[in-house]
Parts: C-alpha cells; structure tokens; sequence
C-alpha cells in the first residue's frame, strides 16, 4: 500500500505523477539545451586557444561539470523513482503518502501540511518530505488520532483534524 515503507528504503523513492514529470523536464532541458550550449561555448573558447587565462573555458568547463553531476543525480532519481499518484489512494480515511492533513497543536495553533516525495517538497508552499519526523509521525493516522511529535521545540502533541487527498481523475 502506498506510504508504507517495507523495510527496504522504498519510501525514499516516492515521488507524485508531477514531481516525476518536473524531474523528467530539467533532465531534458539539461541533456538537449543547456549541456550542448555550454559545450559549444567550451569549444568556442577553446579554438582561441591560452586556455588557463581564458575566462569563457574556465567557466564553461566548471559549468559543464557542475551540470554532469545534475544529470548524473537525476537519471538516478528517475529510474529509480516509484510513482505513487495520492489521487490514487484506496484508504483516505489515514494519512499516506500523498495526503494533505491538517492538524492542531497543544495552542490551537493549525498546521495544514501535504506530504510527498523528499525530491519534491517544498516547505514554503506547506509540502514536507515523507521522511521528515513530522509526516513519519502521522502515516497511518486518521482523524481524532493524537500524536506525539518531536520537533527542535521539544515534544509536542497534535490533533489530526482532516485528511485530503487530491480527487481521482475522470475515467480512473
């Protein structure tokens, strides 16, 4: 079941139809327009040869490196994602991957987070990774559940007030 991790770091893997689809995007983008541009400027630069005083080589090539590690860790990331679409999910009436959840701490104060994929989150826009302690502390939970969180504040307890999930597509 999707958001149960199996003991083998699958959860690390997770990632949404969407967060899959803007990894596949930079890739391409990487691959057919940024890396052969700055190859061309590398060998542009090149060809007007004193290379250690040539400011265009020396950046290009730095660039060209930094963008071959960027391929490097994203072809890893995508052929070993395990796409888990949330619209999907069998079980919304407990926190999965995938799930928007609201809660309420100890001063009535509410927290709306979606929990997705470590590559995708992000905090600004309420995202948090599957494996931050706050959404390990929720997976399985359902609404009323009360839950012991360990925060850098200390410990905290929280209510879950709701769980969403993104509606299934038409025809699926």
């Amino acid at each position: 079941m999707a958001g149960q991790d199996n003991g083998s770091g699958d959860l690390a893997r997770y990632i949404t139809p969407r967060g899959l689809r803007v990894m596949q995007e930079e890739l391409s983008r990487l691959l057919k327009v940024e890396r052969p541009s700055v190859v061309e400027t590398v060998s542009w630069a090149a060809g007007n040869g004193d290379r250690p005083e040539n400011g265009d080589y020396i950046y290009g090539k730095k660039r060209l490196r930094e963008i071959d590690r960027r391929i490097r860790f994203l072809t890893r990331r995508v052929e070993n994602a395990i796409e888990v679409d949330p619209a999907r999910q069998a079980r919304r009436d407990r926190v999965f991957f995938g799930a928007t959840v609201a809660y309420v701490d100890e001063n009535d104060r509410e927290t709306r987070v979606t929990i997705i994929g470590a590559d995708e989150a992000l905090s600004e826009q309420g995202e948090i990774s599957l494996l931050a302690p706050v959404a390990r502390a929720l997976l399985g939970r359902a609404v009323g559940d009360e839950v012991i969180l360990h925060t850098p504040r200390g410990t905290e307890q929280v209510e879950v007030l709701s769980i969403a999930y993104p509606a299934p597509a038409s025809g699926a």
